[in-house]
């Protein structure tokens, strides 16, 4: 890998995202594009979890910064339950 390359890497931003599904369902991951992902996502070409749910929206997305720490964040937002998440992103006000 060649200096450019890594440092490219090296100063990529990590986003994290929350897709609502046209029954409600909330879906979490991350991304250095956001706009990218969830076109992916909405084109059936991302996650399976969301391929065939309808219509999507894009309700919550934040910068966090590094990928270990992207992943951190995912993990923490994945371990909370359907209620808190919900109430966590009224808090934010989505």
């Amino acid at each position: 890998m060649s200096d450019e390359s890594r440092h490219r890497q090296e100063v990529r931003i990590w986003h994290l995202y929350v897709i609502k599904t046209a029954a409600g369902a909330l879906y979490t991951g991350i991304t250095t594009d956001v706009e990218r992902r969830f076109e992916e996502h909405r084109k059936g070409r991302g996650a399976k979890a969301l391929r065939g749910k309808g219509p999507m929206t894009l309700v919550y997305q934040e910068c966090i910064g590094g990928h270990g720490d992207a992943l951190r964040r995912e993990a923490a937002f994945k371990r909370l339950s359907a209620t808190a998440k919900r109430q966590w992103l009224k808090d934010q006000g989505y």
